[in-house]
């Protein structure tokens, strides 16, 4: 495992951040971690991170003891936090220098590493701009290229699409996956639901310290519950006969949201139902607007396994 823990506690005075909180990550695979404010997915990754040391359990990363080998242990990993570490005034490319520099790279390497990561996080050709001048799309691409410095083993991402706009989240989903193409590993936190849906090999879902359910984002869907068949009637009135030949189709009585004209019923063999249930409404005449098979969300997921409203 690239990243392995065992019963990790950790407590702020009267808080508990974590709580026997265990988890490992093969190699080459991005993990989310997801959870409501405070259930500790930050304070997990500070810990894996060196940054904070806990007060009881065991973690290793990259192999290394997170609590006995920290020097070890932060050679092999980087780390990119909620809010950017970019210099402003500088370049996109003293920026990089900079951060090699302060990695322990002599100039020259510094130098052939910042052209290295530009060019593979597409920003070669702004390289020579001050980061003031950059969206927030390309800064959060310069700050996962400072984070890759030394080739990390391991890339801890704590929320790294805060704040951008959706051309932004694509830019840095599309650099996450060259990452874990070339063979990194990675954690990350986030709170956007369908990040976590697009990214993560595996799901791990936090509340209260704790991972209430881990699983890749199809297993953790199919968890609370089946495909669900939805439809839409041309008019209110058709609404209880498409209701009953639903129901006679699923053999469950559908939910029905009359004010859309929606109905919804969960199902098992999803092409078959889908079929029949056309080929019922079109013999009893029931005009239908529209008909979709549609699985549960992340969304969903999360709702039930927190208890949030």
């Amino acid at each position: 495992m690239s990243v392995h823990v065992d019963g990790l506690r950790k407590r702020y005075r009267d808080k508990i951040a974590l709580d026997g909180f265990d988890l490992g990550v093969r190699p080459g695979t991005v993990c989310g971690l997801l959870g409501p404010n405070g259930a500790g997915k930050t304070t997990c990754v500070r810990i894996l991170s060196t940054l904070l040391r806990a007060d009881g359990g065991r973690a290793e990363v990259a192999g290394f003891d997170v609590g006995r080998r920290p020097v070890e242990v932060r050679r092999r990993i980087g780390l990119v936090g909620q809010q950017a570490a970019v210099d402003e005034v500088l370049s996109g490319r003293q920026n990089l220098e900079m951060f090699g520099r302060l990695h322990h790279l002599s100039a020259a390497a510094a130098r052939a590493r910042a052209v290295e990561l530009l060019d593979r996080f597409g920003l070669a050709d702004s390289g020579s701009k001050a980061v003031r001048l950059y969206s927030g799309g390309m800064r959060r691409r310069l700050d996962l290229a400072a984070g890759m410095i030394l080739a990390p083993r391991v890339l801890f991402l704590d929320e790294p699409t805060t704040g951008l706009d959706p051309r932004g989240r694509n830019e840095v989903w599309d650099a996450v996956r060259s990452l874990v193409a070339d063979g990194a590993t990675v954690l990350l936190t986030t709170q956007h639901l369908d990040e976590a849906d697009q990214l993560a090999d595996q799901i791990a879902v936090i509340d209260a310290g704790r991972v209430v359910a881990g699983g890749s984002p199809a297993e953790l869907k199919t968890r609370i519950g089946a495909d669900r068949l939805e439809l839409v009637v041309h008019t209110l009135a058709d609404l209880p006969v498409a209701a009953e030949l639903l129901h006679k189709v699923s053999g469950s009585p559908p939910d029905q949201d009359p004010d859309r004209r929606r109905l919804s019923a969960p199902v098992r063999d999803r092409v078959a139902a889908l079929t029949d249930t056309v080929r019922v409404l079109d013999a009893a005449g029931v005009g239908v607007e529209d008909i979709a098979l549609r699985r549960p969300t992340l969304d969903e997921v999360f709702l039930t396994l927190t208890g949030a409203s």
